[in-house]
């Protein structure tokens, strides 16, 4: 069982920067990938930024080139560096780890609960 608490959401002026941090209960090396996901007041769940075991990332459409996802292994916490914030990046962002399970394969997703960024213009 993974726990996942994420930090760093507030209010910002469009324009600004956050760091979102999300701080995992057992060494991130152990899990299989990680991302960012966000979502606002009736629109689903999108990704925004994820990273896998080995270090390759990816990102949404709408965030690439202002957003950045890091972690750091000996902290046993993910980053989401954000830069040039929109009033559309206003949103719920969620941490998200997923563990695959051996033999089966099975994939276990894991939550935070989650941290409110709010942009104003």
């Amino acid at each position: 069982q993974v726990q996942l608490v994420e930090s760093g959401g507030g209010l910002v002026q469009s324009g600004g920067s956050l760091r979102l941090s999300c701080a995992a209960s057992e060494s991130i090396s152990s899990i299989n990938a990680m991302g960012w996901y966000r979502q606002a007041p009736g629109k689903q769940r999108e990704l925004v930024a994820g990273i896998i075991s080995g270090g390759t990332t990816n990102y949404g459409d709408s965030v690439k080139g202002r957003f950045t996802i890091s972690r750091d292994m000996a902290k046993n916490t993910m980053y989401l560096q954000m830069n040039s914030l929109k009033p559309e990046d206003t949103a719920v962002y969620y941490c998200n780890a997923i563990v695959v399970v051996v033999p089966s394969l099975r994939r276990v997703n894991y939550w935070g609960q989650g941290t409110q960024v709010t942009v104003s213009s």
